[in-house]
C-alpha cells in the first residue's frame, strides 16, 4: 500500500484482517513513498517474486496510470489506476476500483444516483474514479470543482467524450441545486481546513457524500446531519471495492469471505456515531 501521506490509509488493516481468516500467507504493507520516489518504488518491488500488487492513494494514482503498460477503459477515462500487479507477461496492469466501490456504497444505503445532479469536489484519483463510475451509471449531469482548474477540466472532458454524460467544470463551491455532492478532495482530513461546500447552501434533500478515510464523520457530514441530510461516509466504498482488489491479486476466496459477510470490517472502521449506518443494512 503505498500513499503520501499514509496514515489516513485503513485498505492495511482490512488485508491483514482478512487474510489469516482465509488461510493466505500474506500481508499488506504499508509505505509512505513520496511522488519523486514513486516509479522506482513500484518497479523495486516488482522485482520481487512474492509482491502479488499494489494498491495506490493519494496522491499516486494518476502517476500509476501513465506507469502502468496496459489499463482498463474507466481507469483510462479517468486517467488513474489505484492498483497494479504484474501479468504472466511481465508487464503493469492498471485497474481502478474506487468509483465501483463508491456505487455499491450507494445501492448498499438505498441512495438514489440514476438521475441525479452530482457536484464533485475535487479532480484527483478518486474524483476521477467517482466521475467514471457515475457517467456509466446514467446520472443525468456532473459539475466538478477543484482550485487546479485545468485538472477539472481535463476530467470533464475525458468523463463527458467517453460516456456522452453533460459533465462540465463549476466555478465554485456552492451545492444548491445539486442532488448529490461528492467530498472527493482532502479537505478534512486536517480539522483545520475550511468545509468542501458551505452546507447552509444544501438543498434539503441532497444526499452528501464524504470518502474521507479519516476524522469520521468529517465536519461536513455532521453539518448535513445536523439539517437532516442523508450521508455518506467513505467507509463502505474502501469495504466494497476490497472483495475487486483480491481477484485482481488471484486471491478469490478472500473475496467470496467479504461478499458473503463484511461486517468483521465495517464493524472495525466505522465510528460509534455511524453505527447506526452499519445496523440498518445488517
Amino acid at each position: 500500500m503505498i500513499a503520501d501521506p499514509i496514515d489516513q490509509v485503513r485498505t492495511p488493516e482490512i488485508f491483514n484482517k482478512v487474510l489469516p481468516l482465509c488461510g493466505v500467507d500474506a500481508v499488506m504493507v504499508p509505505l509512505h513513498v513520496s511522488p519523486e520516489n514513486l516509479v522506482d518504488t513500484v518497479r523495486a518491488l516488482f522485482r520481487s517474486p512474492t509482491t502479488r500488487g499494489i494498491v495506490l492513494s493519494i496522491p499516486h494514482k494518476a502517476a500509476a496510470a501513465a506507469l502502468s503498460d496496459r489499463c482498463s477503459k474507466g481507469a483510462a477515462t479517468a486517467n488513474a489506476v489505484n492498483a497494479i500487479r504484474k501479468n504472466a507477461a511481465g508487464e503493469l496492469e492498471g485497474e481502478l476500483f474506487d468509483g465501483l466501490g463508491f456505487v455499491k456504497s450507494m445501492e448498499r444505503y438505498s441512495m438514489e444516483y440514476r438521475g441525479k445532479r452530482v457536484l464533485l469536489i475535487g479532480a484527483g484519483g478518486a474524483a476521477c474514479a467517482i466521475a467514471t463510475a457515475l457517467a456509466a451509471a446514467d446520472v443525468s449531469r456532473i459539475a466538478i470543482f477543484d482550485p487546479e482548474t485545468e485538472k477539472a477540466e481535463q476530467l470533464a472532458s475525458s468523463v463527458g467524450r467517453q460516456y456522452g454524460v453533460h459533465t462540465s467544470i463549476q466555478s465554485d463551491n456552492d451545492p444548491t441545486g445539486f442532488d448529490l455532492v461528492i467530498n472527493a478532495s482532502p479537505l478534512g482530513l486536517k480539522l483545520s481546513d475550511p468545509l468542501p461546500v458551505p452546507p447552509e447552501r444544501l438543498d434539503a434533500d441532497a444526499q452528501v457524500c464524504d470518502i474521507l478515510m479519516k476524522n469520521q464523520p468529517t465536519p461536513l457530514l455532521q453539518a448535513a446531519m445536523s439539517r437532516g441530510n442523508a450521508v455518506l461516509p467513505g467507509f463502505d466504498m474502501l469495504i466494497l471495492q476490497t472483495p475487486l482488489f483480491f481477484e485482481f491479486f488471484g486471491v478469490p476466496g478472500a473475496a467470496e469471505m467479504l461478499r458473503r459477510d463484511d461486517s468483521i470490517v465495517r464493524e472495525m472502521l466505522f465510528p460509534a456515531e455511524l453505527m447506526d449506518m452499519v445496523r440498518r443494512t445488517a
